[in-house]
């Protein structure tokens, strides 16, 4: 009976190579470890750049083996052909990228096999709202706009020829774009800021300047200020007091 040996391990895309695990488990068994390795880079060759994990099943008697490659999330992937670090922390305040409809056909090409299709138009509409949550831009739009034009056949060349490559023209203009839309980003910003502002000011308490150096509050309605007070008693005091009335003698 034929027993299943596994290794799983993380290889760069395209540029795998022999770990202790593999040499111990593939060196009795007496199978050549470099036509694995090929076979391994031959099938992770899209993934150049990135660690991808792999798992490797060996038939212990037949001495054949198949190979899955998993791929990195559809983030990582972003990240990778955008040269990104990391997504926007405020996705709907700041966009840090515009991608083109090329590079969302690289990357659906390689997450096609573990997505629930095998079309490259729903793909695309995917990896599009990954962009979105990530503050990033597609033909710059939001994926929302973007995957309209798609439904109306804006892109269907693209589609059609699964062109993968940006051209530095094109390359030139969705710089422009990722520009234009931060620039009305942050004319949107500082309005809003002033309108807060605005608010704050007109909402502040009134201050009424009493003595030197310190603000007295202000006299609420239908009470008078300390000094008319004052000046009202004084003018009290002022009054001679009226005479009595005398009674006529009988």
């Amino acid at each position: 009976m034929s027993k299943k040996e596994k290794i799983e391990m993380m290889v760069e895309g395209g540029k795998a190579t022999p770990g202790p695990e593999m040499g111990q488990k593939l060196g009795p068994l007496k199978i050549p470890i470099p036509n694995i390795l090929k076979d391994i880079n031959a099938k992770t060759e899209a993934f150049k750049g990135v660690k991808v994990p792999v798992k490797l099943i060996i038939d212990t008697e037949t001495k054949e083996y198949t190979i899955e490659v998993g791929t990195p999330p559809v983030s990582e992937l972003i990240k990778k052909e955008l040269s990104l670090e990391k997504g926007s922390s405020t996705a709907n305040k700041m966009k840090i990228a515009n991608i083109g409809i090329e590079t969302l056909i690289k990357i659906s090409k390689m997450k096609m096999d573990s997505m629930y299709t095998d079309k490259i138009k729903s793909a695309v509409k995917t990896v599009a709202g990954s962009c979105n949550s990530m503050g990033i831009l597609v033909e710059g739009k939001l994926s929302s706009e973007f995957n309209k034009d798609l439904e109306s056949g804006k892109y269907n060349k693209e589609l059609q020829e699964q062109k993968t490559e940006i051209s530095p023209e094109k390359a030139a203009i969705l710089k422009e774009q990722l520009t234009a839309a931060q620039e009305e980003l942050r004319k949107q910003a500082e309005k809003l800021a002033a309108e807060e502002a605005a608010k704050a000011a007109a909402a502040a308490p009134v201050k009424v300047e009493g003595a030197e150096g310190e603000a007295a509050p202000a006299a609420a309605e239908g009470e008078k200020k300390p000094d008319e007070k004052a000046a009202a008693k004084e003018k009290v005091a002022a009054k001679p007091e009226a005479k009595k009335e005398e009674k006529p003698k009988k």
